[in-house]
């Protein structure tokens, strides 16, 4: 294989980091997977049968079906993480499985509001994920299409807005000292409070940080205005996670400020009235509602 590979090592964390010049049989063997023998085992198959790398190392029984599956994403320089690694969450299914159904339906999502940017049918690059109850998917989704815009190459800021129960800094697992309340509150710069991201690709992450007692007039002052004049040269997408609406209207500030909101309702959870009710609300608010996603994961 002549091509250009992609590499991927470990850092500290165990995280995945993105190299250059690696071949899937030397991505297999950094991982363990191949030693000096199974890959001779291999070339000698591929001279014989005509079988690609992956392909003679699956007839051989030496790595799995999702060996390879990390290989090959690795390979393409895919921003993904290690399947042991245990200080991220789970719920990143782009990021721990890029093949799973979950995963394809995320990044087909991403392709339909790409296809609506470029079609100048929504304002800006911000777009607010919300929902109307607790347990509708929120925070799962918005942090999984953060990291499948990631993984595109754009230039891609995740805030959490969710000041009443933020949950981005547990999932991404980043310190939330400093957050979106403190820049609010005047106690930080908006910069200064951003996390970079970059085994998943150019993601950057502003967490909530503590949980202020007055977080609607917060995301109601003109501070967060300014905040998104400041960050939005840097990136190009900008996506908020939110509270619920049932129980507070924050989000209809957040969906003010964004311009556009995605609504997630949940399969066999989420009331019809309730939902059909957020669009209005969301209109109301002064926001385009690019459509509703229906969580059955």
């Amino acid at each position: 294989m002549n091509i250009s590979e992609a590499k991927i090592a470990r850092d500290a964390s165990g995280r995945a980091l993105a190299h250059n010049d690696r071949r899937i049989g030397g991505i297999l063997a950094e991982q363990g997977k191949l030693d000096g023998r199974d890959i001779r085992r291999v070339l000698e198959l591929q001279q014989t049968e005509g079988l690609r790398f992956g392909e003679a190392s699956l007839r051989l029984k030496l790595i799995t079906v999702e060996d390879l599956h990390h290989a090959i994403a690795r390979q393409y320089g895919l921003p993904h993480l290690l399947p042991d690694n245990e200080r991220v969450s789970s719920e990143l299914v782009v990021a721990y499985e890029p093949f799973h159904p979950c995963a394809e339906e995320i990044r087909a999502l991403r392709t339909h509001l790409l296809i609506r940017w470029a079609r100048g049918t929504m304002r800006g690059c911000m777009l607010a994920i919300v929902s109307a109850s607790h347990g509708d998917g929120r925070s799962y989704l918005v942090a999984n299409l953060a990291v499948a815009f990631s993984q595109l190459g754009q230039r891609t800021l995740l805030i959490d807005a969710d000041l009443r129960q933020p949950r981005q800094h547990r999932i991404f697992d980043v310190p939330d000292r400093v957050g979106l309340s403190a820049v609010l509150g005047g106690r930080g710069g908006g910069r200064s409070a951003v996390v970079a991201l970059p085994e998943f690709g150019p993601l950057s992450l502003l967490p909530a940080g503590a949980c202020p007692p007055n977080p609607m007039e917060l995301l109601s002052r003109d501070a967060f205005a300014a905040l998104l004049r400041e960050l939005q040269p840097d990136f190009d997408v900008i996506l908020f996670d939110t509270p619920p609406t049932e129980s507070c209207a924050d989000a209809h500030g957040v969906a003010f400020r964004s311009g556009n909101v995605l609504i997630v309702a949940r399969r066999n959870r989420s009331r019809l009235a309730a939902t059909d009710g957020l669009v209005a609300q969301m209109t109301n608010a002064g926001a385009h509602a690019v459509g509703t996603v229906f969580n059955a994961f």
